[in-house]
């Protein structure tokens, strides 16, 4: 399955949602993104078809490997891109705004340049 930046953005938000708390369900989502229950719902069975969330038996939510790799991936993009930007002098909130945009559609190779960019001004 062919991950859309909506996908990801579910994927991103389950992972923060479980530093927090292991008992996540749909209703935690729609709290977290602002979104309606059948919006979540509907994209929560496309991630569970997709092999990306599973549920238990109480409707549990939890990512499985595939599902942590790519919402690990999209997270480490959006910190790293709003301290980048920050860095430049963008105002937090802005940052954060921008680096939700930007980390669904940036290469690769931009992402690790911008990445050791990073980790070099923390050397500083």
């Amino acid at each position: 399955m062919n991950l859309q930046e909506s996908g990801e953005m579910y994927l991103e938000s389950i992972l923060v949602l479980s530093r927090t708390s292991n008992h996540i369900r749909s209703i935690d989502i729609c709290e977290y993104m602002g979104y309606s229950k059948p919006s979540v719902s509907r994209a929560i069975g496309l991630l569970k078809n997709g092999g990306y969330v599973v549920a238990d038996k109480n409707g549990y939510l939890f990512l499985t490997d595939e599902g942590r790799e790519v919402a690990e991936k999209i997270y480490d993009r959006h910190t790293q891109i709003s301290a980048f930007l920050e860095w430049l002098g963008v105002s937090h909130d802005v940052a954060s705004e921008d680096a939700c945009k930007i980390e669904h559609v940036i290469s690769d190779e931009s992402f690790e340049a911008i990445k050791r960019h990073v980790r070099d001004m923390d050397k500083k």
